[in-house]
């Protein structure tokens, strides 16, 4: 009897898990065949098979967080060894020993870096800061915020230099009273996009090693040392200008970087003001420093502005006329129709439900909307000056001028639905 027992649980146990197959293959060359076999992979992205949320649903979502938050004492966490009052006074030290300070590490350091300017570097000397993450920042911002300092536009020099080497030679040789007041730059974000142009890293690089010029600047992407060769980063200033900097012309340049680990945990809010939170395409567009899913390309190649929200089309279609409006309800309904054609909808190529800009002009001129192109144009420019509608145009001057709306199918609905309302 107990024997039966047995055999009916191992012919059970056999059952559930499979009894072992007899196989000639060696093990070692079953593995090698199971790793060259083609894995089955997915199409489907996952931002795409996400629903972005609106306006409103972040506001509530970011404000129950926060409502979570209120007794947490948000502190700075130090990885080093010292306290707030400590750390500045040995980052102030290696400023004046001719380094340069670059902070990384999780979390935003904006509000950090901001307290050590004020309340240290503005003690010391003028203080100038640049928000990089903005993506407009451009190297005249930069320059208009420099020539601010008392003295920097009244300088005037021998040499017919540039006007980067002209606040460098302002900043670097001694007044008759005695020697200049220190610059000292924050650069908050000096990886994002905007901060990676040639013109502004040759201006960045040649004030860095001015005597009499300091550069506090921080990133939050890992492959930030590889826009640094070694000769930048082991560049060192010299005491004072002298004719010993210029070679062959040209003004030495580098950094001089020394590198702290700043690991707040703190929230990227302000940084996060100019990218689409709502989506994850465009909240990826800060960490990777791609363009979001909701900025395209213009007629003439350009980005499109800031990012496109419900709110703010709502806000531009009240102000136009009617057959501005009708002329983007059909636009916004064929490109519902070639989303709905497709099995799934590419939130990161809407460019390929758009429509032609030959087929849109026979629309509208049946429909009586535009009867000539210079009408039509003129009600185009109205949106694609907005960014409501983008175009490309692909196949040259005619017929390869392809028009979209940059935003998802959802919210493509509701404003259709609200223009029908109406």
């Amino acid at each position: 009897m107990d024997s039966d027992d047995g055999s009916d649980a191992c012919e059970q146990w056999e059952s559930e898990l499979g009894a072992p197959v007899a196989t000639s293959t060696p093990s070692f060359e079953a593995y090698f065949v199971q790793a060259s076999s083609r894995s089955a992979t997915s199409s489907n992205v996952f931002s795409s098979r996400i629903l972005p949320l609106s306006a409103d649903e972040y506001a509530t979502a970011i404000a129950a967080y926060k409502a979570r938050s209120q007794d947490q004492t948000v502190r700075t966490r130090w990885t080093g060894p010292w306290n707030e009052t400590t750390a500045f006074r040995r980052y102030a030290r290696e400023l004046a020993e001719g380094f340069n300070l670059l902070f990384y590490g999780f979390g935003s350091k904006r509000t950090i870096l901001n307290k050590f300017a004020t309340e240290c570097l503005a003690k010391k000397g003028h203080v100038v800061v640049v928000n990089g993450f903005q993506p407009n920042t451009t190297l005249k911002d930069i320059l208009a915020s420099i020539e601010r300092v008392p003295g920097v536009l009244s300088h005037s020099s021998s040499l017919a230099l540039s006007a980067e080497q002209r606040v460098y030679d302002f900043f670097a040789k001694s007044s008759q009273d005695g020697p200049r007041a220190h610059l000292y730059l924050v650069v908050h974000n000096i990886d994002s996009p905007v901060m990676r142009s040639q013109k502004i890293r040759n201006f960045l690089s040649l004030l860095a090693l001015n005597p009499h010029v300091h550069l506090v600047a921080s990133i939050d992407r890992l492959n930030v040392p590889l826009l640094y060769s070694t000769s930048d980063i082991t560049a060192r200033k010299s005491p004072s200008h002298n004719p010993g900097d210029v070679k062959n012309g040209v003004l030495s340049r580098g950094y001089a970087w020394l590198w702290h680990d700043l690991t707040t945990l703190s929230p990227y809010d302000f940084e996060l003001t100019y990218a689409d939170r709502s989506s994850i395409s465009g909240a990826a567009a800060l960490s990777t420093g791609t363009r979001s899913a909701r900025q395209g390309v213009t007629a003439g190649g350009a980005t499109s502005g800031g990012p496109l929200s419900e709110a703010a089309v709502v806000h531009v279609l009240a102000a136009v006329t009617v057959k501005a409006k009708k002329l983007f309800a059909f636009l916004a309904a064929k490109q519902m129709e070639n989303i709905e054609a497709t099995a799934t909808e590419n939130s990161n190529d809407l460019q390929q439900y758009g429509l032609t800009y030959d087929a849109l002009f026979s629309a509208a001129r049946a429909e009586f909307i535009a009867t000539n192109d210079t009408t039509l144009r003129s009600l185009l420019g109205e949106f694609m000056d907005h960014g409501l509608i983008l175009s490309v145009n692909q196949g040259g001057q005619g017929g390869g001028e392809t028009l979209w709306i940059p935003l998802r199918k959802e919210r493509i609905m509701k404003i259709l639905q609200s223009l029908n309302n109406e």
